[in-house]
């Protein structure tokens, strides 16, 4: 079963690490995955706009400082995807403006185990896992000694721009196709990140990272993939962005 993403905002630390246990308790039942949290509004917001926090599910307080929860949602309907709300309040008095937002569900704290599992339950049939994620082709197609075969695109690991062919790199071999960088990282724009103007990497296939031997005086870093050996430098202009998208967990 595909885990559901989950993304909790709450400007209570003691609530979202209560949530969480509770999504720990639950996940033999229903698995989850907590991709994010916000302790506001304004925070839920920015992540849920970047395209790498695709978050099936919010679980939302109402009351937060600056943007809250009612607020959030109604600019959520404003996505073209957006997460299925799970409204998590101490306030009573909501419930009629909340379901008029299209809100899944509505609990009240203290939330028990079995109320979540429920809500979340109703989330998966509203927003199935991965409605989130990007529309793009399942595959790409290359062509290898005449032959047209079907490149899946999840068994990429990164794809590298090399004059006029892009090569695709999974865990096998590479592949050659013909396609544009440009136009790959704008129908993935959740799978793949740009770490070089001439690369992008799956934030999946990401193992971790490490300094450049040959820096110099300034810091270089390299990616660590998942299954190869094989490194990739990321540039100094990408690094901040990069380290801050893989920090966030990807």
């Amino acid at each position: 079963m595909i885990p559901l993403r989950v993304l909790i905002a709450d400007d209570e630390p003691p609530a979202r690490l209560r949530l969480k246990a509770l999504l720990s308790d639950i996940a033999g039942d229903l698995p989850n995955l907590v991709v994010g949290e916000a302790d506001s509004g304004q925070k839920a917001w920015e992540l849920l706009s970047r395209p790498d926090c695709a978050a099936d599910v919010i679980l939302l307080d109402i009351r937060m400082p600056g943007m809250d929860g009612l607020m959030l949602a109604e600019r959520l309907r404003a996505l073209p995807r957006p997460p299925a709300v799970i409204f998590t309040t101490a306030c009573d008095d909501h419930a009629l403006r909340a379901f008029d937002l299209d809100a899944v569900d509505y609990l009240l704290k203290p939330i028990r185990a079995e109320r979540l599992l429920a809500a979340l339950e109703k989330a998966r049939r509203t927003a199935p896992p991965g409605a989130a994620a990007d529309p793009g082709r399942r595959h790409l197609p290359v062509t290898e000694r005449g032959r047209s075969l079907l490149l899946p695109v999840a068994d990429i690991l990164y794809l590298r721009a090399d004059q006029k062919y892009v090569s695709a790199r999974t865990a096998d071999r590479e592949w050659l196709l013909d396609e544009s960088l440009a136009h790959l990282e704008e129908e993935y724009p959740r799978r793949f990140l740009r770490i070089h103007r001439n690369c992008l990497v799956a934030r999946e296939a990401v193992a971790g990272w490490e300094r450049d031997a040959d820096d110099g005086d300034e810091p270089r870093w390299r990616l660590l993939l998942h299954g190869v050996a094989e490194t990739l430098p990321v540039s100094r202009r990408q690094w901040p962005v990069v380290k801050a998208v893989l920090e966030d967990g990807k």
